[in-house]
């Protein structure tokens, strides 16, 4: 009975606060800074804990190792939100009725893109802070155009297919922090290593570049669609992923030279 209760009221206030219109905005990315603030103190208690060599780094080692804690935290929460609503949910299906796919939006797709770009304002700030040592230039150009990206489909709800689709490349980063714990604690010789880097290369090949090709390809089917945005709105769906595909072949270049360097290493 008890928990029937705990039930109804938590059900309760999901909707009549965390979920409702006016305040979606405010309780999702408040929520999301709260969530990495969270999540940062206490990855640092439990690795103290936990992880030998946490304490032999050094201080900027520990943020980092903390900070990449929060990518993943963000990743594995935005990747299964992304794929709930690209490929399971019938809120951006191709049917008719349901009016033009550019303009559907829901209070849960907004309320997590208002998590992420929560997440996005938090890193975002750390990675100036400590600058460049969470990250060169390229982190900041990243974070900076995918936080208006994330919050101009939160705040309007133009666009959000197009924005969880992009978003669905959050997928390669634990990968990406293990493959940094793993050389940060003297595993790069390790066999898990080696294995963290071929996972990466064809993570990095789906997510990253094939998935952009569809995002492309469905946008030109779509282009009638895509034609009444307004003109910001437009603009953030056809530059943003063009961006972002260049980084992410930058990127894709330089893991496939590293995985065959240490692949020419093992043999």
């Amino acid at each position: 009975m008890a928990m029937k209760s705990y039930q109804i009221n938590a059900e309760l206030l999901l909707k009549e606060y965390l979920l409702a219109g006016p305040l979606i905005p405010y309780t999702s990315i408040t929520g999301g800074i709260f969530a990495c603030k969270m999540v940062y103190d206490l990855t640092s208690l439990f690795s103290a804990v936990y992880f030998k060599s946490y304490s032999n780094l050094t201080n900027l080692q520990r943020i980092e190792w903390n900070n990449r804690a929060i990518s993943t935290f963000h990743a594995v929460f935005i990747t299964m939100m992304s794929l709930y609503f690209v490929f399971c949910s019938d809120l951006f299906s191709d049917q008719p009725h349901a009016g033009l796919v550019t303009f559907r939006s829901s209070a849960l797709s907004t309320f997590a893109l208002g998590v992420s770009a929560g997440y996005f304002i938090a890193d975002l700030g750390m990675i100036i802070w400590f600058y460049p040592s969470l990250g060169g230039m390229e982190y900041v150009i990243h974070h900076f155009v995918s936080l208006i990206a994330v919050a101009y489909s939160m705040l309007t709800g133009e666009g959000q297919l197009y924005t969880y689709m992009v978003l669905i490349s959050e997928t390669t980063t634990p990968g990406i922090n293990l493959r940094w714990y793993l050389d940060t604690a003297g595993m790069k010789k390790s066999k898990a290593y080696l294995l963290n880097g071929v996972v990466i290369f064809f993570a990095w090949f789906v997510a990253r570049i094939l998935l952009f090709i569809y995002l492309f390809y469905h946008v030109f089917l779509h282009q009638y669609q895509v034609k009444q945005m307004h003109s910001f709105g437009r603009l953030l769906a056809l530059v943003v992923p063009v961006v972002l595909s260049v980084m992410n072949l930058m990127w894709f270049w330089k893991i496939f030279k590293g995985m065959k360097k240490t692949l020419a290493k093992r043999h």
